[in-house]
């Protein structure tokens, strides 16, 4: 045992001197301080002074993304905050602070061009509804922020907010979810919005120019609701519906069919347009009456054969006894 742990000791020493480096020379510690030195002195360099010199200081400003009458304004705000920067220095906290006041800038891009210029994009509020308040008509955005800078006007829809705008934004909470609908609607129908309105017994309601109304219910999965009434609106067996309800929008129904749009006769190579399960492929099944039973030893996925039937003889009315 003794002779063992002698052993086991003796190879722990032996290991301990393999792994032990030779102490580093005066010299080669010299070497090694050089580019730690250089390093620091160039990140020092560049931290306080070249970053803020006038050797990259932003002379050209370009911005770009701008379409709305206040657009002059914008630019000059943004274009004299950026000539107090650099190349290397661009602080975005103090454009976007140049630029608070307009609200019709939602966002900016930055890219800066070594050495003197610096290129701006600014990504703009779009109005998504005209809001009707106490104090008038004024143009919102999709997330509530009130746009004062562009007129109320156009091919819009309308909410109603109580009060009047102080701010920014919207503070009514049912405008706020209204204005949030009519900002998500698909482009393709947003022009065709007529107004968002919450009504007692259905909810959100939208109802549409020249089409149905489309019932929302509460303000959960609105986009998959606006892809439930595209869906339905583009099937032609929904046209004529007074009304689309989404309020459970994997399965949505249209409503208020006249009964030969619901049950269109069509012929015998358009059964696959009309077979169960066709409004499914584009997302709107649809209300129709429950196909009648199949009559036994038919296949009930081929419409029932008719048979013509000869026309009844006429019936020769018997004649009148005398009395």
């Amino acid at each position: 045992m003794r002779g063992g742990a002698a052993t086991v000791a003796g190879r722990r020493l032996a290991a301990r001197r393999l792994v032990r480096f030779p102490p580093l020379s005066a010299r080669l510690r010299r070497l090694l301080l050089i580019p730690t030195a250089l390093c620091l002195l160039l990140a020092a360099t560049y931290q306080l002074w070249l970053r803020d010199s006038s050797l990259v200081r932003i002379e050209r400003v370009t911005v770009s993304g701008l379409t709305t009458d206040d657009a002059p304004r914008v630019r000059a705000a943004l274009t004299t905050a950026a000539r107090s920067m650099t190349t290397l220095h661009v602080d975005r906290g103090d454009l976007e602070r140049a630029v608070e006041g307009h609200p019709i800038v939602k966002a900016i891009e930055l890219s800066p061009d070594f050495p003197h210029t610096l290129r701006i994009r600014v990504i703009e509020h779009h109005p998504a509804a005209i809001a009707i308040t106490d104090g008038g008509r004024v143009a919102v955005a999709g997330d509530g922020t009130v746009l004062r800078e562009l007129p109320a006007e156009g091919r819009l829809p309308t909410i109603r907010a109580d009060g009047t705008v102080r701010g920014d934004r919207l503070e009514d909470t049912a405008a706020l979810t209204a204005t949030r609908v009519a900002g998500t609607a698909p482009a393709a129908l947003h022009g065709r919005l007529e107004k968002v309105h919450i009504r007692k017994e259905d909810g959100l309601v939208v109802p549409l120019r020249d089409g149905p109304e489309l019932i929302f219910g509460d303000a959960t999965r609105i986009r998959a609701k606006w892809t439930a009434a595209a869906r339905v609106l583009a099937d032609r067996a929904a046209a004529g519906a007074s009304y689309v309800d989404l309020r459970l929008p994997g399965r949505p129904a249209a409503g208020g069919l006249p009964a030969e749009t619901v049950t269109p006769v069509a012929p015998a190579d358009e059964a696959s347009y009309l077979a169960p399960g066709a409004a499914a492929t584009t997302g709107a099944p649809l209300q129709t009456p429950a196909p009648a039973a199949p009559t036994a030893g038919t296949d009930p996925s081929q419409p029932a054969p008719v048979t013509p039937q000869a026309p009844a003889p006429a019936q020769t009315p018997a004649p009148a006894t005398e009395p």
